[in-house]
């Protein structure tokens, strides 16, 4: 099916938008200019859209604003925001009458023409996504980059050619009710992840499945061997496994064989590259490379991986050098919005750092965080609405003694940023790796961040 015989099939039918949001305006105009009746339903206010809600009704679309966006929902066809869990009462009441549930992602898997790489996972999704997308631009191929990262696909999808690339970045909330999967997907890692959303555990785990679940016997899906539970996802990928490792040495797929980074396919097996040619910092690294590698094999040269990984700096607010300020370096790693992720970044640093962490509480247990920040942190400085469950994670670890890290409650962020500045001393680190989302306080994990890098890079020498 192509785009343009898709919107042909909704040509005499009624459409909702839910979340007007990156995504979905593409979406809405693109349905409008067609002719298409399309209401649209964000929980916003009219006063809070602004020219955008007028922009839309001037191309013929319907609003529906505020708390009460979804009162008397009705359409014959539903575009849900990927925030939005499926079985609100509004949505299932339509899906009971008939109604076709989708979204702007799961559109662009039935009519994209051309190869599918997706990445899904707790931790290194945008990195690992962008290394795949990097490396195969650098190897002279058409790449599309979309899902988290990039910008909407639907779209653009009768501009593609079959012998492209399109490499998304997947969540669990998109993947939640999708019907299709990619030609090749990656798993990078699975931990307790987004369950103020997720019901449980297990339903967490099931919404990442489908980015595998529907594939083929011809596809490929890439999962981290040493975590507990993409490997046992491992055994039900319907096409070819492969697997990635730092621990143990694969039958198929790429393993870490003392610096050496070696990939193994049909029995064969050749040194790509080395963990020295990795420019970016951390063992996470390390693996968002091999899952990168077990993806491309074949599809891009070795050398080419070679000088990529020499040369790129990695991606805006994931452990990233924001500046020196009196011999302490300063690190973003904003992106860092659960445990696993902080423990990642602070295991890239050799020496003791200073920490700032809080947020917002996604409900996540902070237990596997504390012994991490007795062994890594020499000052931990709180911030936010999970202040106190980091601080009891800490102070309730093996080791933990009073002063060791010593810790700071600063509040708003701005002064928690100033108070580890003024306790650093020359040839310390200052990472912001907070664990936690920032909904608290900012829109998002990258406003956090830029947050950060204006106060820091806005100190005079």
């Amino acid at each position: 099916m192509t785009l343009r015989d898709y919107i042909e099939s909704l040509r005499h039918k009624t459409v909702a938008v839910i979340g007007i949001g990156v995504s979905n305006t593409p979406l809405l105009e693109l349905l409008l200019a067609e002719g298409i009746r399309v209401t649209a339903c964000d929980k916003r206010s009219r006063e809070q859209m602004g020219e955008q809600a007028e922009h839309l009704e001037q191309l013929g679309c319907e609003l529906h604003l505020g708390a009460d966006y979804l009162k008397d929902l009705d359409a014959d066809v539903i575009f849900r925001t990927p925030g939005l869990r499926p079985d609100v009462p509004e949505i299932a009441a339509c899906v009971d009458r008939g109604a076709v549930l989708t979204s702007e992602m799961e559109v662009f898997f039935e009519v994209c023409p051309c190869t599918i790489i997706a990445v899904t996972g707790s931790d290194g999704k945008t990195t690992t996504t962008t290394i795949i997308a990097e490396l195969l631009k650098a190897a002279g191929k058409r790449v599309w980059v979309g899902g988290n990262i990039g910008h909407p696909l639907l779209c653009e999808a009768d501009g593609m050619l079959a012998t492209d690339y399109a490499v998304l970045e997947l969540s669990s909330f998109q993947l939640m009710t999708m019907k299709h999967s990619p030609h090749i997907a990656v798993v990078t890692n699975l931990a307790p992840n987004h369950l103020d959303v997720h019901r449980d555990m297990a339903e967490y785990v099931a919404a990442k499945e489908n980015i595998f679940r529907h594939q083929s016997g011809e596809d490929v899906a890439v999962f981290n061997a040493d975590n507990d539970i993409t490997a046992e996802q491992s055994r039900r990928a319907p096409g070819r496994a492969r697997l990635f490792s730092r621990q143990d040495e694969v039958a198929d797929g790429v393993f870490l064989r003392g610096e050496d980074i070696v990939c193994r396919s049909g029995g064969h097996e050749r040194v790509v590259m080395t963990a020295g040619d990795i420019k970016i910092p951390g063992v996470h690294n390390v693996e968002n490379y091999m899952a990168a590698i077990a993806a491309v094999d074949g599809l891009v040269p070795d050398e080419v991986i070679r000088d990529f990984a020499r040369e790129f700096g990695g991606v805006e607010h994931r452990i990233e050098l924001v500046r020196t300020y009196r011999g302490v370096r300063y690190y973003n790693d904003s992106i860092a919005s659960s445990p696993s992720r902080t423990i990642a970044g602070l295991r890239s640093f050799h020496e003791k750092v200073i920490l700032i962490a809080g947020g917002y509480d996604k409900h996540i247990p902070f237990d596997v965080l504390g012994p991490e920040i007795v062994e890594h942190v020499k000052l931990l400085v709180l911030c936010g609405a999970t202040a106190d469950k980091i601080r009891a994670a800490v102070e309730n670890a093996p080791g933990y003694e009073p002063g060791k890290p010593e810790i700071r409650d600063v509040t708003p962020f701005t002064a928690a940023v100033e108070a580890a500045r003024d306790r650093a001393q020359p040839g310390d680190v200052v990472t912001l790796s907070p664990a936690c989302a920032a909904f608290d306080q900012f829109k998002n994990f990258a406003e956090r961040g830029k947050f950060f890098k204006s106060i820091v890079n806005g100190w005079q020498e």
